[in-house]
């Protein structure tokens, strides 16, 4: 498995989120799912509002300015499994940064995938 470096990290971090954005979108709309479900994913992630999450999706900001206003979903620890080679389970949490923008990432595989939204969004097991 690969390891998260401060390198890695910041090159994230530096990244402006409207600019990515876009390649989410094209990456889910590819297996007919919706500007809304991805929305839906992102907002249930980060704890933003819609105006918060189109304000980012404009430009507003870096990666490191969209996690760090973040309120992360109490749930996010159950989001676990390998993204782009990096288990995100062990992700140490000085790489906070990195591990949330790959747990968002996983959630969009899974909508990429054709997973239905309950799953994605976890749920503690009653």
């Amino acid at each position: 498995m690969a390891k998260v470096t401060t390198e890695k990290n910041e090159q994230i971090a530096k990244m402006n989120f409207g600019s990515i954005y876009p390649h989410y979108l094209n990456r889910i709309m590819k297996h007919n799912r919706t500007k809304e479900e991805l929305d839906k994913v992102i907002l249930w992630l980060t704890g933003y509002d819609q105006n918060e999450l189109e304000s980012f999706i404009a430009g507003n900001g870096t990666f490191r300015d969209f996690f760090q206003g973040a309120k992360i979903h109490q749930n996010a620890h159950m989001i676990k499994g390998v993204v782009c080679g990096y288990r995100i389970e062990d992700i140490p949490e000085e790489f906070s940064l990195y591990r949330d923008c790959r747990r968002m990432e996983k959630l969009i595989d899974e909508l990429a995938k054709g997973r239905k939204i309950e799953k994605i969004l976890r749920e503690e097991k009653k």
